[in-house]
């Protein structure tokens, strides 16, 4: 029996030679193969369940059941909290049934305002970031004739009903007040 030629072996093997080192055309070994293309299929399957199953939502509302839990716990309420709140139909909805029982004489049904602003447009005459709504709707404004609504509503109610006023913020519905109060730092035209 002969043994077979290892320089011929190798040179059959060989794919391209520079400064004397032989790069050779060895091919991976199966279980490798077999391991990539299983670990493949399982990411885009991974992938299909976790965004068109709903799993992809979970860890928001997680979070922003810890944020109302810290809130109600501290008695402290973040501007991220508040979003979160916007975000939530539940809160939107009570805060509506508050701001229609309460907010309708000022602020017209639709937000678009009568005797108080408009709630709908982009310009704020008391800052309309989440946290400067909250301040404004449970602090009040008494010289501009706001009355101060946390001691009637509660932390909670006053929560709701900013998250409402968040989701009315940028709509601009037809017939509304004329913007008042500032935009990005500017006055606006019609005080």
């Amino acid at each position: 029996m002969s043994a077979p030629n290892p320089s011929t072996d190798e040179k059959d093997r060989v794919v391209h030679e520079i400064d004397g080192i032989e790069e050779y055309d060895n091919q991976l070994p199966r279980w490798w193969l077999y391991s990539l293309y299983l670990t493949m299929v399982f990411a885009a399957g991974y992938w299909f369940v976790y965004h068109s199953g709903g799993f992809a939502d979970q860890p928001l509302q997680a979070y922003q059941a810890e944020l109302q839990k810290k809130a109600k716990s501290t008695g402290t309420v973040s501007p991220e909290l508040l979003a979160a709140l916007a975000n939530d139909p539940a809160v939107v909805e009570k805060g509506k049934q508050v701001f229609t029982s309460t907010c309708v004489a000022c602020h017209r049904n639709d937000g678009g305002g009568s005797v108080g602003p408009n709630l709908t447009d982009d310009f704020w005459l008391h800052g309309g970031t989440p946290d400067k709504i909250f301040k404004t709707v449970s602090e009040g404004v008494p010289d501009k004739g706001m009355p101060s609504w946390k001691p009637q509503l509660g932390d909670e109610r006053v929560q709701a009903v900013t998250a409402y006023v968040l989701t009315l913020k940028g709509k601009n519905v037809p017939g509304g007040k004329p913007p008042q109060g500032t935009r990005d730092g500017t006055l606006s035209q019609n005080p």
